[in-house]
């Protein structure tokens, strides 16, 4: 697992992140509306930029994270992130997460991105268990974990983000 794979849905075509995903990236790792509910370093220099697509690389090679831009079909511009990382050692639990451009927000695009990523998770990767973390006042992203049969688990914290809630869906929950 040291490369990813381009995968498409009926709307989206999810593939790898390229150089000239550079001022997507940035808008996405640095804009307010998107990072609101983010505990993460912002990305806003050329700098920082390039640091972000070098560990991603990194990581990808060593098969630490499997990272897709978001693109409508018709078009190569990047609206959205996802990701699969965090993977356990046995390889069978990992974390999804995401991030989308604010105008293409209530869409339903990122639900059919995370439908497509869970699929091949599930039956490529042959995951068991696909966890993902969200702020507890995030509610658009509540929704869409529990809208693709995600349970809440009220008694889990994260000690990294304590205001994180944390969510995960096993693949007999999947539906295939």
């Amino acid at each position: 697992m040291n490369t990813v794979p381009e995968l498409k849905t009926e709307r989206l075509t999810l593939r790898p992140l390229v150089d000239s995903d550079r001022e997507a990236i940035r808008f996405l790792r640095s804009n307010e509306e998107v990072n609101q509910y983010i505990k993460r370093q912002r990305t806003n220099t050329d700098e920082d930029v390039t640091n972000f697509i070098t560990r991603i690389n990194n990581q990808t090679k060593k098969g630490e994270i499997l990272f897709w831009c978001i693109t409508k079909r018709d078009t190569t511009l990047t609206i959205g992130t996802i990701c699969l990382w965090k993977f356990s050692k046995d390889f069978k639990t990992a974390e999804v997460g995401y991030d989308l451009h604010p105008k293409s927000h209530g869409q339903g695009i990122m639900s059919e991105a995370l439908y497509c990523v869970l699929n091949y998770g599930f039956k490529t990767l042959h995951l068991d268990t696909i966890e993902a973390y969200t702020h507890k006042d995030n509610i658009p992203s509540k929704k869409l974990l529990k809208n693709n049969n995600f349970s809440y688990h009220k008694n889990k914290k994260d000690e990294g983000n304590l205001d994180n809630s944390i969510f995960s869906i096993h693949k007999d929950n999947f539906k295939k």
